[in-house]
């Protein structure tokens, strides 16, 4: 069946894109425009209904499958974006026999079916349409173009090389043609146990969820010690009621910022204090809970921090008595001090960068770091018979190849291409 869709943003815009694709698409657009130009050359063409109307004067593009987005003959009617001329070409498209409007990630799931795109640059892809920072973008487009997919196909060429020896030793040992050694399998064995240490060098970077989710960084310490203050200048916003009056925080305060790129979510959490109050103590509670979680903490108390690796800051340098910075405290700020909150968020973008994929590395998602696990316990260690190696070679190479969407199930399938939008 030959499907349409919208592919640009919602109407209004200056520009819509509709795209059609199938192989009845170019018959559904000499049917509009009376003829269709060179492949790949953009022209313009006068739309008309079946009645003759003049529905829009726009650009039409045609791409012959195999070589389109979608592996089939694909056109684009790229047409002005008001509502109205959008409506009248897609029930001009809709009224054409053998076409139907396109399911949300159709487009898409036609190029995975087709050969244009495995699983991996799928989800790199879907990653990509949902980015909101810029190394999102950056992470999710390297996805998209490949990175993640060369990155196992390397694997998985390794693998079918070991499995080609092991067979070759498992059949043709007492052949002439066959190199015979005193351990004929130890090559195999110290080649997949070399393969599992680089498999596990991947699996300690951290995953791409660490983007999407954000950096959650805690401001905690005990009553007035100014985290309230804190978070309103980290997030230049006013999201915390500020006052002298003790227990004034009780619940967590959340908000997300984006910085250098990269997402956070500060919290700010009520004042850490022995208390008989039943409602401070559940907020203490809470406090010590968002301790326990924080990717990053800052601690704003003059006593010791309840995690060594917390940031231990001298709070309101600015008031009096408080002038001298502890030789123990990574950074003193204060309220009227904007370089210090500068200093402060450096501090915090240095420790991000530590918790985050790099910019440059092929970043793995949750699904794909199980696949990768998988792998490599299969040939972490391995036996010294043949069969068994050669069975552990198969469970490697049957696990690394869901990456790319080899065996891949419809509902895994369904599960990703609910995420796309229609007319991608």
């Amino acid at each position: 069946m030959t499907i349409f869709a919208l592919s640009s943003g919602a109407p209004p815009a200056g520009i819509a894109v509709i795209r059609i694709s199938g192989a009845e698409a170019f018959a559904a657009v000499t049917r509009l425009a009376g003829s269709l130009p060179a492949a790949r050359e953009a022209r313009v063409r006068a739309l008309r209904d079946d009645d003759g109307n003049l529905l829009d004067r726009a650009l039409v593009v045609c791409f012959p499958g195999p070589q389109s987005a979608t592996g089939e003959d694909l056109a684009e009617l790229h047409c002005h974006g008001g509502r109205a001329v959008v409506a009248a070409l897609l029930n001009a498209l809709g009224r054409i026999d053998g076409l139907r409007p396109a399911e949300a990630g159709e487009f898409t799931r036609r190029a995975l079916g087709n050969g244009r795109i495995d699983l991996a640059e799928a989800r790199g892809l879907a990653d990509l349409l949902s980015a909101d920072t810029e190394r999102q973008r950056v992470v999710a487009l390297r996805a998209a173009e490949g990175i993640v997919s060369q990155l196992v196909n390397g694997w998985l060429d390794r693998l079918a090389m070991l499995a080609a020896m092991v067979e070759a030793q498992l059949d043709f040992a007492d052949e002439g043609d066959v190199a015979v050694e005193a351990d004929p399998l130890i090559r195999v064995r110290d080649a997949m146990a070399a393969l599992a240490r680089e498999l596990a060098a991947v699996l300690s970077e951290p995953p791409v969820e660490r983007l999407r989710d954000g950096i959650h960084v805690v401001l905690a310490g005990p009553p007035n010690s100014g985290k309230s203050t804190l978070i309103n200048l980290l997030s230049q916003r006013e999201v915390a009621i500020v006052s002298p009056i003790a227990g004034t925080t009780r619940d967590r305060i959340e908000v997300q910022v984006v910085r250098a790129g990269l997402a956070f979510v500060l919290t700010d959490t009520a004042g850490l204090t022995a208390t008989d109050d039943p409602i401070e103590k559940i907020g203490v509670g809470l406090a010590g809970s968002a301790i326990d979680g924080a990717d990053i903490l800052v601690w704003l108390g003059d006593d010791v921090p309840p995690r060594t690796d917390a940031i231990w800051l001298h709070s309101r340098a600015d008031e009096r008595g408080r002038e001298a910075v502890p030789e123990h405290c990574a950074l003193a700020v204060s309220r009227d001090d904007r370089a210090s909150i500068v200093a402060l968020w450096d501090l915090i973008a240095d420790r991000a960068e530590r918790l985050v994929p790099r910019s440059d590395m092929a970043a793995l998602r949750a699904d794909e770091r199980n696949a990768v696990s998988v792998a490599m316990a299969a040939i972490a260690e391995p036996p010294l018979d043949a069969l068994l190696i050669a069975e552990d070679l198969r469970v490697a190479t049957r696990a690394l190849g869901t990456i790319l969407g080899i065996d891949a199930t419809e509902a895994m399938l369904d599960s990703l291409f609910r995420r796309f939008c229609i007319g991608k």
